[in-house]
């Protein structure tokens, strides 16, 4: 399989869903002659002309209501905020127009569309580009919510999505646009729904998604170099959750630890936990714990900001605490 990088794999799906189904075009801020801020819409606009590539004015309210009016009539939308934090903007329309249409109809409307947004820290944006909003978009019904860590799985799970008849929640990590891994050139796609056990391990159970997922990986192969054997789960797709992997896992290591760089405070980690307690109370050995971003904006100054996104040293700091 060739290697290419994540926005790499971004591209190549929207450009193979483009070409097999007329309905799908893609709409955000200078996502048309510029290619979109992080490259992942290069060269659409030569291939498919500007009525399918669309450069939006800086109205997301707009431009996303206009996509989910489209979904609606039966197109097959792909819309890119450039950074998480606007969704704010158009928050109206995700959570109460898109969100809600199919319910409200009983079922004859459906809104099959995708919204791919940016989110995450690393990069010293400061507090109002640098945000994480998987929870807030997974607590509201009729919204399903992706977040893939890896080329592999980000090419197969937004074919996926675009397929979908449902409206998604996309989220990309700013700085995973640049990582590569292994991707085929045949055509696949990843159901969603469906979390990837990527490291076996006896001990302790760490899940985990997006460029986290990255942070405990290194976690774990540092825990091994100590005698400490981590399974490293990546959800995958947080919105439908995938418990039942979780609680296999952790019937086999009896320690859990959710790791994410949205803040701890109502977050994924706190769901993932109250969950396994509901449903396999007796399957822990040690109370569960979650390690996320603290209580705080995020902050610009690259030492600050580290401070207080999670690092792989945390991870190690905590599991060892834990075991």
């Amino acid at each position: 399989m060739p290697t290419i990088t994540y926005s790499q794999a971004l591209n190549d799906a929207l450009r193979e869903e483009m070409r097999a189904d007329p309905r799908v075009f893609v709409m955000g801020e200078d996502i048309g002659a510029y290619g979109g801020v992080f490259r992942v819409t290069k060269d659409l606009l030569a291939e498919f002309g500007p009525q399918r590539v669309i450069d939006t004015p800086i109205s997301e309210a707009g431009f996303v209501g206009l996509a989910v009016g489209a979904a609606m009539m039966g197109m097959r939308p792909v819309v890119e905020l450039m950074f998480m934090d606007f969704a704010l903007v158009a928050a109206d329309q995700i959570l109460n127009q898109a969100a809600k249409m199919r319910y409200m109809s009983g079922g004859k409307v459906s809104v099959p569309m995708v919204i791919r947004a940016q989110q995450g820290g690393g990069r010293g944006n400061g507090a109002q580009h640098s945000q994480s909003f998987e929870a807030w978009f997974a607590h509201t019904p009729g919204l399903k919510v992706v977040a893939p860590s890896t080329p592999y799985d980000a090419k197969g799970l937004l074919k996926s999505a675009i397929r979908d008849g449902n409206p998604i929640m996309f989220i990309e990590h700013k700085l995973l646009y640049n990582t590569k891994g292994e991707v085929p050139e045949s055509d696949y796609h990843i159901p969603l729904g469906k979390a990837d056990v990527k490291r076996v391990g006896r001990d302790i159970t760490l899940v985990s998604y997006s460029r986290s997922l990255l942070h405990t990986l290194e976690a774990a192969e540092t825990l091994s170099q100590r005698g400490i054997e981590a399974e490293v789960i990546d959800l995958r797709t947080i919105e439908p959750l995938d418990m039942h992997t979780i609680l296999e896992s952790i019937r086999g290591t009896a320690r859990l630890l959710v790791i994410h760089e949205a803040h701890s405070n109502c977050g994924v980690g706190a769901e993932i936990i109250a969950r396994v307690y509901e449903q396999a109370p007796n399957a822990l050995v040690t109370p569960a714990r979650r390690l996320g971003a603290k209580h705080v904006p995020i902050p610009v100054a690259e030492p600050l900001e580290n401070a207080v996104l999670p690092q792989p040293a945390d991870i190690v700091r905590l599991v060892e605490e834990m075991m």
